[in-house]
């Protein structure tokens, strides 16, 4: 799941190049398939002026190099073109969001995810969503969500992002789109006490998964890795062995 962040990010890096040390951090930790993917991608978007046969046909042989499925590729190709003529879309830079989000959906609906997570098979399960912002971690948080919920688990997430402005909505939009449970305090309480605070009560609630939005950090801020080592000494006092997962 973190290719559809990565890819996100790499977008924005590309264009904007404002943070050298940012993009060196964050390409370091990708592996060379990825980057020549997301590479691919970005090439594409530059080269096209217009969204028509070419590009797709040259989207689509990105994507079979990427080694995804020929089956799955056509049927992403046959879903970006609907949204780009029904959306009415003409430039090609208004497709990069929408490219990662049609992946990442067509990933979900072929359970991709439920077989990469590393559920508790002895209880509640606490998944940690980590990484820098602007990756997507709100979204890939609901839509997690929803696919859980669809699988007859019950889920809660909590909204531990307490710094950034309107983080706490955005994730309490996506509770009520996807029927879970919800937790959270004002802005500006300390992450790990509403991380305490929300677990308790999610076991209090016989809570199957726990999805736990946070604050976007990079390696390179000392205080906000402390603050992440903190969080998870909070959450592994309460759940044994847990995180199970933390997903970046």
């Amino acid at each position: 799941m973190g290719l559809f962040k990565n890819i996100k990010n790499l977008f924005k890096k590309e264009e904007q190049k404002e943070n050298k040390e940012e993009v060196k951090i964050y390409e370091e930790g990708l592996t060379k398939t990825r980057e020549t993917f997301v590479s691919k991608l970005v090439n594409l978007t530059k080269r096209h002026n217009k969204i028509d046969e070419e590009y797709f046909e040259e989207l689509e042989d990105i994507l079979i190099m990427a080694d995804i499925g020929v089956n799955t590729v056509m049927n992403f190709i046959d879903r970006l073109k609907k949204r780009v003529k029904s959306e009415n879309i003409e430039n090609p830079n208004d497709l990069k969001e929408i490219i990662v989000d049609e992946l990442f959906i067509i990933y979900v609906n072929d359970d991709i995810i439920s077989s990469k997570v590393n559920y508790n098979k002895d209880g509640m399960t606490v998944i940690l969503f980590v990484g820098v912002n602007g990756t997507g971690k709100t979204t890939t948080i609901g839509k997690l969500a929803s696919k859980l919920i669809n699988d007859g688990k019950k889920v809660m997430m909590i909204a531990a992002d307490t710094f950034r402005a309107g983080a706490i909505n955005q994730l309490k939009e996506w509770s009520e789109r996807s029927g879970s449970l919800f937790y959270s305090k004002e802005e500006g309480s300390d992450p790990s006490a509403v991380i305490y605070e929300g677990i308790t009560k999610a076991k209090e609630d016989n809570i199957d998964v726990v999805l736990i939005d946070t604050a976007g950090r990079l390696q390179n801020k000392v205080n906000l890795m402390h603050e992440l080592e903190k969080i998870n000494k909070v959450i592994g006092n309460l759940v044994d062995n847990a995180p199970h997962e933390t997903l970046n």
